[in-house]
C-alpha cells in the first residue's frame, strides 16, 4: 500500500494554489474542476502529493491539531525566503535533538505548516 496524497479543503483555492506551488515550491500536477464551482488541484514531485480541494458551498476550519512538513536543505535560508515572501514564522526556530531543528507557519487556511532540516 502507497500513501498517495493529503487532501485540504481549501477557503481561498487561488491563495492556497500560489502558497502550496511558489512558497513551499511544489510543482502543479493536475488541476481540474467539477461543476460550475468546485476546483481541484495535485501538488508534488514525488510519490506523496497535496491535493487541494475548493467547494464555495462548505465552511472550512482547522484546529491546532494538524499540521503538514516539509524537508528543507537550509532551515536559515527558507527563513530569509519566507521573509522575503512576507510570511509569518509562528513561534521561534525549534530544534527538539541534535539531529533536526524545524518551524511553523500558516498556509491561507490556517493550517500549520511545518519546515524542518536535518542536522
Amino acid at each position: 500500500m502507497d500513501f498517495r496524497w493529503t487532501t485540504l479543503s481549501v477557503k481561498d483555492y487561488q491563495k492556497s494554489l500560489e502558497f502550496y506551488r511558489d512558497i513551499v515550491q511544489l510543482p502543479v500536477k493536475r488541476e481540474f474542476t467539477m461543476g460550475e464551482n468546485m476546483r481541484f488541484a495535485f501538488l508534488g514531485d514525488k510519490e506523496t502529493q497535496i491535493e487541494l480541494i475548493y467547494n464555495p458551498k462548505e465552511e472550512k476550519v482547522f484546529g491546532d491539531a494538524v499540521s503538514i512538513g516539509f524537508r528543507v536543505d537550509s532551515l536559515d535560508q527558507m527563513i530569509e525566503f519566507l521573509k522575503e515572501k512576507n510570511i509569518e514564522i509562528v513561534g521561534e526556530v525549534v530544534q527538539p535533538s541534535d539531529d533536526i531543528k524545524f518551524i511553523y507557519v500558516l498556509d491561507p487556511n490556517g493550517l500549520k505548516v511545518q519546515f524542518s532540516e536535518s542536522l
